[in-house]
This record gives C-alpha cells, sequence and structure tokens, in this order.
C-alpha cells in the first residue's frame, strides 16, 4: 500500500464548512465600518445603517431663513455668533439645545445652513444610536485637503440617555478628553428636551444620605451624570413662549403662506401686514389650535398657518364651483 506523498497531504482541505464560514464573514462586516469618503460640494449628509452604515448624501431644501424664526432672539443671536466664529476658523464651542419642545431648536440647524452654506457650512446628521462611529467621521473631516474652507458641524436631534446606555462616552471623548478632541472643522450641535443629557435618579440622592449605597465615593456617581451636557461649551435653554410671541409668529406665517398662494393664483386673503394686527377671527382660531395641542411653540403656529391657509385656500375654490 503505497504511502501518502507530501503534496497530497498539503491538499487536504481544512476550510471551514461552508455555512459557517458565511456566519463568520457576515459577522466580520457588521464589525467594519466602511471607508467614509466625504464631498465638500454635498451640502448635508446622514448617517445610516447603523455601525457599518454610511453617510447618505441629502438633498436639503434651504427655504427657512433664520428671520423666519422669531421669538428665540437671543439664543438665535448667540447660536449665530458661535457658528460665524467657526466658520471663520476662530475658537468656537459645541453647542447644546435643550428646553421646551417645538420651539425652534432643529429649525435653528436648517436655517443655519440657509444662511451660511455658501462660506463653507455644512452639515452631518447622526443618530444618538449611532454614536460610535462619529470618531470615525471626524476622522474623515481630518483627511480633507488642507485647502478645503468646509466647516462641518455634526447634528445630533434628540439627544438623551438611559443609565444603561454606553454610547454616550463616544460623545464625551470626541467633545473634550481624546487627545485630538480639539480640532478646527468640527462642531458637535446637539438638541434635546432634557437639560441634564444622563437621568438624574432622587433615589441616588436618598441613598447617599442615608448611607445605603454599596459605593465608596457615591458623589461621583452624581458627577457622571452632569458630565456630558458640562463638555457643551455653549448651553442654549428654550422655554414655552407667551400668547403675544405665539400670536406674531402665527402672523409671521400667515403670511408667507400667503406669498407663496399669491405667487400661484390671484387670490390675496386678508391676515394683517402690521405686527398685532392679526385678524379676530384668525386669532381665535390660532388660539384653539395651540390650547387643543398643549401649548404655545413656533412648531404649533407653523402647523396652524399651513392648517388655516390650505382650509381657507380650498374653501375659496369650492365656492367658485
Amino acid at each position: 500500500m503505497s504511502q501518502p506523498t507530501q503534496s497530497s497531504k498539503s491538499a487536504t482541505p481544512y476550510a471551514l464548512p461552508d455555512p459557517l464560514l458565511d456566519l463568520l464573514t457576515q459577522y466580520l462586516q457588521e464589525q467594519v465600518t466602511p471607508t467614509i469618503e466625504i464631498d465638500p460640494t454635498q451640502l448635508a449628509y446622514r448617517w445610516v445603517g447603523g455601525h457599518n452604515g454610511h453617510l447618505a448624501p441629502l438633498a436639503v431644501n434651504l427655504f427657512l431663513s433664520l428671520d423666519d424664526l422669531q421669538g428665540i432672539e437671543k439664543q438665535k443671536a448667540k447660536l449665530v455668533q458661535n457658528t460665524r466664529q467657526f466658520l471663520k476658523g476662530y475658537p468656537a464651542n459645541h453647542v447644546l439645545m435643550s428646553g421646551t419642545r417645538g420651539a425652534g431648536k432643529s429649525s435653528l440647524i436648517r436655517a443655519l445652513l440657509h444662511t451660511y452654506h455658501s462660506e463653507g457650512l455644512r452639515i452631518i446628521e447622526i443618530a444618538r444610536d449611532d454614536l460610535q462611529v462619529l470618531d470615525k467621521i471626524r476622522a474623515a473631516i481630518n483627511e480633507l485637503p488642507a485647502d478645503c474652507k468646509c466647516r462641518y458641524i455634526v447634528y445630533c436631534d434628540d439627544l438623551a440617555f438611559n443609565g444603561q446606555d454606553e454610547s454616550y462616552r463616544a460623545l464625551k471623548s470626541v467633545l473634550d478628553g481624546s487627545l485630538d478632541s480639539e480640532q478646527d472643522k468640527l462642531l458637535v450641535y446637539a438638541t434635546s428636551n432634557r437639560r441634564r443629557l444622563l437621568p438624574q435618579m432622587m433615589k441616588d440622592n436618598l441613598d447617599i444620605y442615608n448611607g445605603q449605597t454599596d459605593e465608596v465615593n457615591p458623589y461621583e456617581t452624581i458627577d457622571e451624570t452632569v458630565s456630558l451636557s458640562d463638555r457643551f461649551g455653549l448651553s442654549l435653554t428654550f422655554h414655552p413662549m407667551d400668547q403675544q410671541t405665539y400670536l406674531q409668529i402665527v402672523q409671521h406665517y400667515l403670511i408667507l403662506e400667503q406669498q407663496k398662494i399669491l405667487a400661484n393664483t390671484d387670490t390675496m386673503i386678508e391676515v394683517g401686514s402690521d405686527e398685532g394686527s392679526l385678524p379676530n377671527p384668525i386669532r381665535t382660531d390660532a388660539l384653539r389650535w395651540a390650547s387643543e395641542r398643549g401649548g404655545r411653540s413656533g412648531r404649533v403656529a407653523y402647523q396652524f398657518s399651513r392648517y388655516w391657509s390650505g382650509k381657507t385656500q380650498l374653501a375659496i375654490e369650492d365656492s367658485k364651483r
């Protein structure tokens, strides 16, 4: 009986079964983030697909200007100043905008892009659950040509974490903590309905006061819950608006809607041209609209203007039949 040759021994297959090999390949692909490429001519991107996702270009609608956002003049002025410093290459801060819902926090980001995209402002939108790829996005921005004049705001909407969520640590590192966290082409602008991004529990304080905690240094737990929001150099708080401000915003948006309608038809509906001159029927409807939605805000005012303009225009067309 002949002995197997050396060549036949080396040809003996030791490969993994195909199903197991497929699973291994899939696992490795899920662990590796694809190379991120950024085109400076693209105004905005959104990260999609989770950990192994990609930057998807956004077709942005630049219809909203800073002048359209009323009732938040102080917050707007501070945000504009910080953004202008950033675009000029001067020192600027990461920004946390927190407070009441519908006050215009997210709209300010779109309005900034409308106003400053010609000066090099670019936006990258990223969800809270995808913050682990933030460092790779930062690296891709750093690899842009030295003569690239674009500046990137990484925008995270509705930012908040629970006590078991560890993804906030990636954000902490980018904001202030890693060796290369200081850079001149990237800032993080985040919005949240919660001023403290990590929850603070009453039981934590009670455990400290009553000596029931197992921690040797229990106050460090409290420090950890506030450390993330403290790393945003600029914190802007948005408060509920009063009735007069709400009605002024309603009138402003109604005028804008009427201008759009007039551009396509010869119909003009009187909504008052002077500030505070909103006709009583519209005023009453606007206040009822806000009451039914639990409060006054810029978002509620905008939604009412679209409702009232559309309803009124449709009624006019129906009456002509």
